[in-house]
């Protein structure tokens, strides 16, 4: 295994971008990024051993900087919706900015993935992980706290990326931490990710409102179009007509995974029949948001060029459940207290399915 470091361009500010290669005995390589603590690629070789990165994103930091549609982002301090974009601890009330309608996606309009981040090196016999951590300010983004915080990407000898969170805030405070990969494993200009085949052990999942918001329900899968317990090809219900899917466009909607949230545990597969790549997802976690590219414009150009358009790549984050940080009674909560730890991981693993 080897871990190499290379310039990757200037940001609008003029801050120089570190590219972090890492690559493993079987082919594997990935690259990672210090601003935005980023998943810039996953190279892997398909059945017949042809290396493509299947990872949407740019070639340079420039793009990153102004990465809209979060490819390959580190998310932070919330992954995904709090409705009104507000929330309550200890009998205050918190606001944040209202980037996505009413609400708040993502953290705000400046998101963990446009920080720059201090970088670590550990290299072992097996794997390479390659960790980036922030000091995340009181008040930063509205979200109340201190927030050490840090995230690791290691690459091992069986072709799986492990990400690692890690956050301690000395103020209650909300964390829900995700990484925002899109993928195709077809390679990352070839198009639509509709004939991938998915599998998610998920009962249930949390429909929401129009705004995306979820309404507090836990609804089984069982019997629409939502139901994935079985690999299915993702585009043949996508259309379907059924209020949550045209709510969101199409699949953007968080799983309630059967996991125990012990340990990593096998959570989703995706696989593509054209090409045999197989990845896996294991999670602490009890949620999963599958998001299948509904809102990619067709109007900025990724790596080589290629102009991504709608569903051409697609996301699982994991995740704690998006407005967990508000009275939803059967969800886990997002508020993390003072001096506790907020620790959780989630993998990627590759294969070839014959």
């Amino acid at each position: 295994m080897k871990v190499t470091k290379s310039g990757f361009g200037k940001t609008k500010d003029g801050k120089e971008a570190t590219l972090f290669t890492v690559e493993n005995s079987k082919g594997m390589k990935v690259t990672l990024c210090d601003y935005g603590a980023t998943v810039v690629g996953i190279f892997v070789p398909d059945r017949e051993g042809i290396v493509e990165d299947v990872t949407l994103g740019y070639d340079n930091v420039k793009g990153y900087d102004e990465n809209g549609t979060y490819y390959g982002a580190f998310i932070g301090r919330n992954g995904n919706r709090i409705a009104n974009a507000a929330f309550t601890i200890n009998g205050k009330t918190y606001n944040l900015e209202k980037n996505d309608g009413p609400n708040n996606l993502h953290g705000g309009f400046k998101g963990y993935n446009n920080f720059f981040y201090e970088s670590e090196i550990f290299e072992d016999t097996d794997e390479i992980t390659v960790e980036f951590s922030r000091l995340s300010p009181d008040m930063e983004q509205g979200f109340p706290g201190n927030l050490d915080v840090s995230v690791s990407y290691s690459l091992t000898e069986e072709n799986e990326l492990v990400i690692e969170y890690h956050a301690v805030s000395d103020k209650d405070t909300v964390v829900n931490l995700t990484n925002h990969t899109f993928f195709n494993l077809d390679g990352q200009n070839s198009g639509s990710i509709l004939d991938t085949f998915l599998r998610i052990d998920a009962d249930n999942f949390t429909p929401t409102d129009d705004s995306l918001i979820p309404t507090g329900e836990i609804r089984e899968v069982s019997g629409t179009p939502m139901d994935f317990r079985r690999s299915t090809r993702i585009g043949d219900r996508i259309e379907a007509d059924y209020l949550p899917l045209k709510q969101a466009g199409g699949y953007d909607h968080n799983y309630c995974l059967n996991n125990s949230g012990n340990d990593c545990e096998l959570v989703c597969e995706a696989i593509s029949r054209k090409s045999g790549r197989k990845l896996e997802v294991f999670t602490d976690l009890p949620g999963m948001q599958l998001y299948v590219g509904n809102f990619i414009d067709g109007k900025v150009a990724g790596k080589g060029g290629y102009i991504y358009k709608k569903r051409e790549g697609f996301c699982l984050e994991t995740q704690l459940y998006p407005d967990a940080c508000n009275e939803k009674p059967y969800f886990k909560t997002s508020v993390l207290k003072a001096g506790e730890e907020y620790e959780t991981a989630t993998i990627y693993k590759f294969s070839i399915e014959k």
